[in-house]
């Protein structure tokens, strides 16, 4: 592997998980306080879960987005990069405003529109690179749980 795959691919990933620990930062304040007093459903994962799901889906995704990179350049492949950057900074976004916020609502507001962002990112993924859409599949399948989470928490602390 060249070096300048190497730096490409490490870039890549770590984008992601920087994105992840922007994103932690109102969590971990709203998680033993504000969220730890919410009425949530059964189907809610253990706290500790969190952190190491979330990780595994920061480098898959870091990795979807190296093949589009390495991809040769043309227009697909420039969409689906800005789509992915887009759509990562809404990632970040939903944080902020479910826990930085502590609102369920405005996390329903920005959730749906995530969702649909990285369904529009594997879209366009997909005629660059199978391979990096099928890398966001779990992506997209985790906030599909956390969008069902994050309507049940808001429906039952109104």
């Amino acid at each position: 592997m060249k070096s300048g795959t190497v730096i490409k691919l490490v870039v890549s990933i770590g984008v992601c998980l920087l994105a992840g620990i922007i994103g932690a930062i109102p969590t971990m304040q709203a998680i033993p306080t504000w969220y730890a007093t919410l009425n949530k459903p059964s189907f809610t994962p253990p706290n500790w879960v969190f952190g190491p799901v979330w990780t595994i889906l920061f480098i898959l995704i870091g990795i979807a987005l190296f093949f589009v990179w390495e991809s040769p350049r043309n227009r697909a492949r420039d969409v689906g990069i800005i789509l992915f950057a887009v759509q990562l900074a809404a990632n970040v976004g939903w944080n902020f405003t479910f826990f930085g916020l502590e609102s369920a609502l405005y996390g329903v507001l920005a959730i749906i529109p995530l969702w649909i962002l990285i369904a529009a990112t594997i879209y366009q993924f997909n005629k660059v690179s199978r391979w990096a859409a099928y890398l966001m599949v779990p992506y997209i399948l985790w906030v599909s749980i956390a969008t069902i989470l994050n309507i049940a928490i808001y429906l039952w602390n109104r």
